[in-house]
């Protein structure tokens, strides 16, 4: 005989579960919504990790595109010490932004939209890699954001 349990008592429990164990509380989480148990549901933290999924999709758009900014100022500005390396990290780093719009299409808008911001910032770890004084580098981006996706663009001198 199964007692049913009340509704706050069965949250509490999942939100218990969340903090002690996640990735039970994923897997019960996903089985609940599977059955559509919703009464159930630890929607409060459920809440938290959709939006978190959201914003870590948000960073790595960011994070990707300032190594290629990055790069991409080292290679344009210092050209006598371009190496195979710093090519595979500029692929690399392409790669990964032309995977995620695939996936995620709309975030191809947050790209543009951070695109000013992450060139600031890539220009700043531009001058702290290469020991160059940060006004080397232009304020604004010599390259645009349909140059850093082009797959056959590379800043030469």
């Amino acid at each position: 005989m199964t007692v049913a349990l009340p509704k706050t008592f069965q949250a509490d429990t999942q939100s218990t579960l969340y903090e002690q164990d996640y990735s039970l509380w994923l897997e019960q989480a996903v089985n609940l919504l599977r059955s559509q148990n919703f009464s159930e549901m630890d929607l409060e933290n459920l809440i938290v990790e959709l939006e978190g999924m959201g914003g870590s999709q948000k960073q790595a758009i960011e994070s990707n595109l300032e190594v290629l900014l990055m790069h991409f100022l080292k290679y344009k500005y210092q050209p006598e010490k371009r190496s195979n390396s710093w090519c595979y990290t500029i692929i690399e780093h392409r790669l990964r932004l032309t995977k995620a719009f695939k996936h995620s299409p709309s975030l191809k808008r947050y790209f543009l939209q951070e695109f000013s911001d992450c060139y600031l910032n890539a220009r700043k770890l531009a001058s702290a890699e290469t020991g160059l004084v940060i006004a080397t580098f232009p304020i604004e981006s010599p390259f645009t954001a349909e140059q850093t996706l082009d797959e056959n663009f590379l800043p030469e001198d």
